[in-house]
């Protein structure tokens, strides 16, 4: 089974139902559901969907949405090394680098699921749309 870290946008195309993303956003979120893949966030992803959703709902319908991800998601840690690896890394956006080094951490995912693939092309990790990652999921 597939260990994969879900991005920030993959997310929010879901909740956000931003059209055209939202449609494979939500395939990647089902397959998390129905077992098919393990899917990852890092509590700091959870933390900016927090701010950016309380930005047009209320918070308990905010609280409720988180609920719901964490029904089907898993929560990789950031810790200490993963923090001095992004600010001692490449990446030109510090937030990138604190998923990838997390998740990279882990050492059994081995994808991170996102739109935004070029500020992770220092990554030694595979970085996928979600529309490919489901092209070649079988």
């Amino acid at each position: 089974m597939d260990k994969v870290l879900i991005d920030t946008d993959v997310i929010l195309d879901f909740l956000f139902d931003r059209n055209p993303f939202s449609d494979d956003a939500s395939k990647i979120l089902s397959l998390c559901e129905s077992k098919q893949i393990q899917g990852f966030v890092t509590a700091i992803i959870l933390s900016n969907i927090y701010y950016l959703l309380k930005k047009v709902a209320k918070h308990e319908k905010v609280i409720d949405s988180l609920k719901m991800l964490m029904n089907i998601l898993d929560i990789v840690t950031t810790d200490k090394t993963a923090v001095l690896n992004a600010l001692n890394s490449e990446f030109k956006d510090f937030e990138d680098a604190l998923q990838n080094f997390s998740a990279e951490k882990d050492k059994e995912i081995k994808i991170i699921i996102t739109r935004n693939i070029k500020d992770y092309k220092s990554s030694n990790l595979s970085i996928m749309q979600p529309e490919i990652y489901l092209k070649t999921f079988k």
